[in-house]
C-alpha cells in the first residue's frame, strides 16, 4: 500500500482533526504522531534514525498507511512527495500567531520538560521530538516566538513552491468538509467536521505522563 495523501503541515495545525476526517472519508489508516505513541517499539526507531541523519525505507515506515499528517512525517515532506509522486498533498494551516500560541502551550513544554515525564514511552518520543522538531525544524530556537513563526511561514511557502497546484490543497480546519472533499473527489459527510485534540486535551495527556493526573 502506497501513501495516497501526504500532510506536510506542522503539528498544531488541526492535524489530528484532519487524521480523523481522512479516516472517515476512507483514506485511513493515517499516520500521525499518535501512531508513534501507540506503536513506539516499531515506529520510534525509524524517527530516531531520521534524527541521526540516517536513511530509512519509507515503504517500511508507512507500510499499512494510506495517509500521513503531522510530525514526525511532515519533517520528511520533501522526501515523501518525491517517493510518492501520485500522492495528493494537504497542507494543514492556520495563522502563524495562533499556531505558536497553541504550540507554546503543548508541544514546546512537552519537549522542553521531557525529563519530568515518568512514562518512558512519552519520554522517548519527547527525546526524538527534541532532535526532530526543536533542533531539526527550529534550529534549537523553538522558544523564540519570532523565529518559530518565521520558520512556520517559510515552511508553508516552501511547500507551496514545491508542489504543483493541482496536487496541493492548503486547508484550514475552519473551512470544514467542502474543500477537503472536493479535492479528494468524495461526498461530504452528513455530520460536522471533527474538531479534536485541543490544547487542554494535549496538556491533560502530558500531565498524566508526568504522573500528575
Amino acid at each position: 500500500m502506497a501513501l495516497e495523501i501526504i500532510g506536510p503541515g506542522f503539528g498544531r495545525t488541526g492535524t489530528n482533526s484532519l487524521r480523523l476526517a481522512l479516516t472517515q472519508l476512507g483514506f485511513g489508516p493515517c499516520h500521525h504522531m499518535f501512531e508513534v505513541r501507540e506503536n513506539h517499539e516499531t515506529q520510534l526507531p525509524y524517527w530516531e534514525a531520521v534524527v541521526r541523519g540516517e536513511s530509512v525505507d519509507w515503504e517500511t515506515v508507512f507500510r499499512g498507511y494510506r495517509a500521513q499528517v503531522d510530525w514526525p512525517g511532515s519533517r520528511a515532506w520533501r522526501a515523501l512527495i518525491a517517493a510518492y509522486p501520485k500522492a495528493k498533498v494537504i497542507l494543514s494551516t492556520r495563522s502563524a500567531e495562533s499556531w505558536y500560541r497553541s504550540f507554546s502551550k503543548t508541544i514546546l513544554p512537552f519537549i522542553r520538560d521531557r525529563d519530568a515525564l515518568d512514562d518512558p514511552r512519552y519520554r522517548g518520543i519527547a527525546e526524538m521530538c527534541a532532535g526532530l522538531i526543536d533542533e531539526g525544524v527550529f534550529d534549537g530556537r523553538m522558544e523564540d516566538p519570532a523565529h518559530a513563526m518565521a520558520v512556520f511561514d517559510a515552511h508553508e511557502a516552501a511547500v507551496k513552491a514545491a508542489v504543483p497546484e493541482d496536487r496541493l490543497l492548503v486547508f484550514d480546519a475552519r473551512q470544514g468538509w467542502a474543500p477537503l472533499c472536493a479535492f479528494l473527489g468524495v461526498a461530504v459527510p452528513d455530520e460536522p467536521y471533527p474538531m479534536t485534540n485541543t490544547s487542554q486535551d494535549f496538556q491533560a495527556r502530558t500531565a498524566a505522563a508526568r504522573g500528575q493526573a
